[in-house]
């Protein structure tokens, strides 16, 4: 019968099968093996754990970034070796306000102030306050912009939009702060002096050309960046050197006063150690505060003393 023929061919075609490996010679039967342990031993998965936090990473040193080019625009040298409370209240509603309250009290003991916890113990009262702490974004296109297609029953075969095409394409997010400072005597409360408003922004700008980006620039990028590596633009990413007398707050700094105990000086004395070394040894005779409306004298450190 054929339907009898059908299986015996069947059982025929599987017994084939299983005595191939039985009528191989024994070097071929180890190798075999060999082969299978092997890609047993390498065969699995693993995964990886990753997560984020609530706010970006951009986002925390664009607003980071923001409070301290303001900060720094604020010049406390008219209150230098005077003794102040600062009043921090005002500040604890605003964005990182952590960060805002150190920064400024920071500055004020670059610029020569006396800090005092007691606020009967200081002479005048500095009360701050942040009318903006934030960021914001905006994005250019050169290009076709992504446009959603109707749907047509005589067109049913095309895709429901058509996606973004752009030639150039620019997005770019800033942070911004406003701030402003005052002060008034302690026991008579009458005005001392106010900082006016101080506001600066700072900015991450993401650029595509024909496709490939982002290029990355900005005030939190150190020049320009495609990926991880960092690409020099002549004249674009020159840097201009800036000359302070108040020592910026994003700067290293040892005060000779408290670490280096100089012999003579009224006033801390804050020494610069991102700047380069003199040549000689010695230090330039400290400046009085009083003397000078830029804070206190900063000179950067004396050359270590040459080994043989």
């Amino acid at each position: 019968m054929p339907s009898t023929n059908r299986v015996y061919q069947a059982i025929l075609m599987r017994s084939d099968c299983c005595s191939v490996f039985h009528h191989q010679s024994l070097p071929a039967k180890a190798l075999l093996l060999i082969a299978c342990a092997f890609v047993s031993a390498f065969t699995g998965c693993g995964t990886t754990r990753s997560s984020n936090t609530i706010r970006t990473g951009t986002e925390q040193l664009l607003i980071s970034d923001a409070i301290d080019r303001t900060v720094q625009s604020i010049n406390f040298s008219k209150l230098a070796g005077e003794t102040v409370f600062f009043d921090k209240a005002p500040l604890y509603e605003a964005v990182d306000d952590g960060y805002l309250i150190g920064s400024l009290r920071q500055h004020l003991l670059a610029s020569g102030c006396i800090l005092k916890d007691d606020r009967a113990q200081a002479t005048y009262i500095i009360e701050p306050r942040a009318g903006a702490i934030g960021t914001d974004n905006e994005d250019l296109l050169f290009g076709i912009p992504a446009t959603n297609l109707p749907q047509v029953t005589l067109l049913a075969g095309l895709p429901p939009a058509l996606p973004e095409i752009p030639f150039i394409k620019r997005s770019r997010q800033r942070g911004v702060a406003k701030i402003a400072v005052f002060a008034y005597n302690r026991e008579t409360g009458e005005p001392v002096w106010q900082s006016g408003i101080a506001s600066n922004e700072s900015s991450s700008n993401n650029i595509w050309f024909l496709g490939a980006g982002p290029f990355k620039r900005g005030t939190i990028h150190d020049g320009t960046s495609y990926g991880d590596r960092k690409i020099h633009l002549p004249g674009i990413d020159s840097t201009k050197p800036k000359s302070e007398q108040v020592v910026s707050i994003g700067q290293e700094a040892v005060f000779a006063k408290e670490l280096m105990k100089p012999k003579t000086p009224d006033h801390p004395t804050a020494y610069l150690a991102a700047a380069p070394n003199r040549s000689g040894g010695t230090l330039p005779p400290p400046v009085d505060a009083s003397a000078s409306s830029a804070g206190p004298a900063i000179f950067p450190p004396p050359a270590p003393a040459e080994t043989e």
